[in-house]
């Protein structure tokens, strides 16, 4: 048997909200594992994690920049060290001009330059804290809608194929920015064959302990995989304003969803 590192024992607790004794024994099981000690017990269905991303200890800020006609937008992620520098308005006025630079960049992850960089380094200077680049991506077409959270910690842009109401597509970036569990993808067609199948996996493993006729768990699993959709695609979610209408209700005829980006923070 594997030797189990405390510091795995309280990163399960963590994830799981179970007690120790419980995740040293679900580590023991899985020979230290921790991706299968998390599996386990969710199967078991004794795991608080569905849903839960671990959060790292970065601050930082969101900013993003678009043009005036809205069909093109960049969103970046600047960290530092403390949420003190964070919230400094010169470390907010720096993140807001990188974006700015980003924007003249082709749709897709942003590369960082050396004038964003210098931008970074004068931050690093004067705060003495580590100021770095974490991540950006620029949209480009149709029209994009932003939207950052008031302590620039979420930023979110959701890109549609063509003009709508303005209300509308600020309606959406709200969604996005709020929605818990947050959307995985637009459609079912994006949602990944692999954490399809592995939640179809931990659904059939939890239906089966019901000792119930294969029928009626092939039915629990259909009921479960249904509910996880539900809950991962954006257009299938309750609109976080009004549970009575999905996101797709919200959308004009003919109007379709391209693409949403959600950055968080240290996520």
């Amino acid at each position: 048997m594997a030797k189990i590192d405390p510091k795995d024992v309280m990163a399960l607790r963590r994830k799981s909200g179970l007690g120790l004794m419980e995740c040293k024994a679900a580590l023991e099981k899985a020979n230290g594992d921790m991706v299968i000690a998390e599996d386990n017990m969710r199967k078991d269905g004794l795991s608080k994690m569905d849903g839960r991303i671990d959060r790292n200890a970065s601050d930082g800020c969101i900013a993003v920049a678009a043009t005036d006609d809205l069909s093109k937008c960049a969103i970046v992620e600047i960290n530092s060290e403390t949420d003190f520098t964070a919230k400094n308005d010169s470390f907010v006025a720096m993140a807001i001009e990188i974006a700015q630079l980003a924007l003249r960049q082709p749709a897709g992850d942003v590369e960082k330059t050396n004038e964003m960089q210098n931008r970074v380094d004068d931050l690093r200077v004067t705060t003495k804290e580590n100021v770095t680049w974490r991540r950006g991506i620029v949209l480009d077409g149709g029209q994009i809608g932003t939207y950052v959270h008031h302590d620039r910690k979420t930023g979110v842009a959701v890109q549609v194929d063509r003009k709508i109401d303005n209300t509308v597509l600020r309606k959406l970036c709200l969604h996005v920015a709020s929605a818990d569990p947050a959307p995985l993808c637009v459609n079912v067609a994006g949602v990944p064959e692999d954490v399809l199948a592995k939640e179809r996996e931990i659904a059939m493993a939890q239906a089966t302990k019901s000792s119930k006729p294969d029928a009626i768990v092939e039915k629990m699993v259909d009921g479960k995989i249904a509910k996880f959709l539900d809950g991962v695609v954006l257009l299938r979610q309750p609109f976080v304003m009004d549970g009575n209408n999905r996101i797709m209700d919200l959308l004009p005829n003919g109007v379709t969803i391209q693409r949403f980006v959600k950055y968080t923070v240290g996520r």
